[in-house]
């Protein structure tokens, strides 16, 4: 069977000369990895993280890894591919999608707001240095936790004053608050202690410190 869909793209991984595993999230399919073949001649553009992309799902009653052909931008991503600091930023970000929404899971509504966030922050022109932040507290949201100024205290230490801001502003003014960046850096640090704490596994980001370094 073929079904056509929709991808958000987290990682990818290099099997031989001309294949790549995706590690995906999909409305159908929620976080699920597909195998596809690529060309030399194949725009590895499509392959960054937190890519749109649209593509055809084959299945194999066979094995679990199904093929993915037929892939193509869902949406260009211009306004963050252009920008290092986007770019920089998609990295964090599937990282910890990948880290925290587990193979094989499906989080209603979760894709959606994905695809949404991702758009949001492409369109964005300025003001984006806290996006991530923003990012963070809607993602625990999204998988269930519902973080609350009572819940976030035991990890917010000297920042609760910062938390609070995050959690009582909308998203747009949350981009305006007024951070350090080793504010941001300690304020991105607790709240993946807060994601690690509820999902019951610690989420390594290892592009954190890759962002640490941006915002220093």
């Amino acid at each position: 069977m073929r079904h056509a869909s929709r991808f958000i793209l987290l990682s990818v991984t290099k099997v031989g000369d001309k294949s790549l595993v995706l590690h995906t999230l999909s409305p159908e399919w929620g976080r699920r990895s597909f195998i596809t073949s690529v060309s030399k001649k194949a725009p590895m553009a499509l392959f960054l993280p937190l890519s749109l992309l649209d593509g055809e799902v084959v299945e194999n009653s066979k094995s679990d890894l199904w093929r993915l052909q037929e892939i193509c931008a869902g949406a260009p991503l211009n306004g963050i591919r252009n920008d290092v600091r986007k770019n920089t930023m998609t990295l964090f970000l599937s990282e910890v999608l990948l880290r925290t929404v587990k193979e094989g899971a499906i989080e209603q509504g979760l894709f959606e707001w994905c695809r949404s966030s991702i758009l949001t922050l492409d369109a964005m022109e300025s003001d984006f240095s806290n996006f991530h932040l923003r990012f963070l507290l809607e993602l625990a949201a999204a998988l269930g936790f519902s973080p609350s100024l009572e819940d976030l205290m035991p990890f917010a230490g000297e920042h609760l004053g910062i938390v609070r801001e995050l959690l009582s502003c909308s998203t747009a003014e949350s981009m305006l608050i007024p951070m350090s960046g080793a504010q941001r850096n300690a304020v991105a640090g607790l709240l993946l202690d807060y994601i690690s704490y509820h999902s019951e596994s610690p989420v390594q980001v290892r592009s954190l410190q890759v962002l640490r370094e941006l915002y220093s």
